[in-house]
């Protein structure tokens, strides 16, 4: 067993007769491992020149497709009291019905008359702006009774005029008529004094002529009184004209100021009726506020605020609301060296948390398990974990997707790239370069231009 005897066993039993040892013989075991080590390296080389399908994985979870169809809070507009719930968490409710009711905790809406004292101000203030608008007509009323009046009274003073100017102008020829009077009867008096000197005429025909004289003295000067009164009552009909006038423009602007005023009025009441209208429309609303109202059809998901008596501030989170029938997507995220990889329409294949599959990443087509997903939006720029959102919906010409996933589930996604040999992509992945991003179409039409 030591090899301590030169004997040789083997020279007196050959092996060639039990198999067992010619099996174990130190020769025909190293052949059969050159055997196997040919085989496995022969199988490696075939399995370089096997077809695999360049991909990219991320991570992501199950969202809805639309944003009016995911997860939402339900927030209360006004602040308030909690007086009474209506549904429980996981209830189904449908859009419009009450969720819970609350109570005001403001004090300028505890009246519960609020409204209709409210619409009662309206209304007075309704007609008090009616009553301006009354007195704004009545008053331009008063501006055209007092244009018309004025018209007739300018006619009128104008008449006057006319006459005092044509009475001047009589009186003044009359005054002219008795100076020439008074002229002849001063040369008629002193000639017959000069006569009566010379004895021609008598005494009495002189003392005639001076009483003659005298009276036309007289009427000289009360021919010259009657001018100069009519003069005066020329200049009386002047004044009395500017001040029908001057009257006219006192009342006529004392009447639009009065007018002007009662518009001011006016505006300022139909302004305050506008101001409690639409004081009365708030109020209305808020009213409606007090009962918070399912936005659309969903499950009640969570309850924030809780409790009977428990006060809410205003914009305050009160449930959460899980739209139903919604239709899923899956959000992924990418890193920005994958991103120019990415386009609308390329094909993913996802993993969803609770359903087991087998993957074959470079190798879709033998794994099982997998459901399929179309890209159909690429975010434009890098969220806080400096990575780029993709949504993915579900892929029509694929399996559809289980009917129990729900929305927030884990999903591992896989998104599929050209079709490539196993020792190409294993050059790409030691050189750390990225997936081909050219299709081979394009590939062969840059080469047909390079020629």
């Amino acid at each position: 067993m030591l090899n301590i005897s030169k004997n040789r066993i083997k020279d007196l039993f050959p092996f060639t007769e039990a198999q067992s040892l010619v099996l174990s013989h130190p020769q025909q075991l190293g052949y059969k491992r050159v055997k196997i080590l040919a085989w496995v390296i022969a199988f490696f080389f075939l399995l370089l020149f096997l077809p695999w399908t360049q991909n990219i994985r991320s991570k992501g979870y199950v969202t809805a497709l639309r944003p009016d169809q995911r997860p939402q809070t339900i927030h209360s507009i006004i602040p308030g009291r909690i007086e009474r719930w209506y549904v429980a968490e996981g209830d189904y409710v449908q859009a419009g019905d009450t969720i819970l009711r609350i109570s005001e905790i403001k004090d300028e809406y505890f009246d519960s008359l609020l409204l209709p004292r409210t619409q009662q101000q309206v209304d007075a203030k309704a007609l008090s702006a009616e009553s301006y608008g009354e007195k704004v007509i009545a008053l331009q009323s008063q501006i055209s009774a007092l244009e018309k009046n004025n018209v007739l009274k300018l006619q009128q003073a104008k008449n006057y005029l006319e006459n005092t100017r044509f009475k001047v102008q009589s009186d003044s020829i009359s005054f002219v008529q008795a100076k020439v009077n008074y002229d002849i009867g001063k040369y008629q008096l002193e000639r017959a004094e000069q006569l009566s000197k010379e004895g021609l005429i008598s005494v009495t025909s002189l003392e005639g002529r001076r009483l003659k004289f005298q009276e036309v003295q007289a009427n000289l000067i009360a021919a010259e009184n009657k001018w100069m009164s009519s003069k005066n009552e020329l200049i009386t009909a002047k004044i009395d004209l500017n001040a029908i006038d001057n009257e006219y423009k006192d009342k006529v602007a004392k009447a639009k100021s009065e007018m002007f005023t009662a518009m001011s009025s006016q505006f300022d009441a139909e302004a305050t009726v506008t101001k409690l209208e639409n004081q009365y429309s708030n109020y209305q609303q808020r009213s409606q506020y007090r009962y918070i109202l399912a936005p659309q059809n969903g499950f009640i998901a969570k309850a924030i605020q809780v409790g009977i008596g428990e006060t809410i501030k205003e914009g305050a989170e009160i449930v959460n609301i899980v739209p139903a029938n919604a239709a899923l997507a899956v959000e992924m995220f990418v890193q920005p060296v994958d991103l120019p990889l990415i386009k609308i329409g390329n094909k993913v294949r996802f993993i969803f948390d609770g359903w087991p599959a087998i993957v074959f990443s470079g190798w879709p087509q033998i794994s099982n398990g997998t459901f399929g997903g179309v890209v159909i939006a690429i975010d434009q720029f890098a969220g806080p974990t400096n990575q780029y959102q993709v949504l993915v919906a579900e892929d029509l010409e694929e399996e559809a997707w289980p009917d129990a996933l729900r929305m927030g589930s884990g999903a591992d996604g896989i998104a599929l790239f050209n079709d490539l040999p196993v020792w190409y992509e294993l050059w790409r992945q030691l050189n750390g370069f990225p997936a081909d991003y050219y299709t081979q179409e394009e590939k062969d039409k840059t080469a047909t231009s390079e020629k």
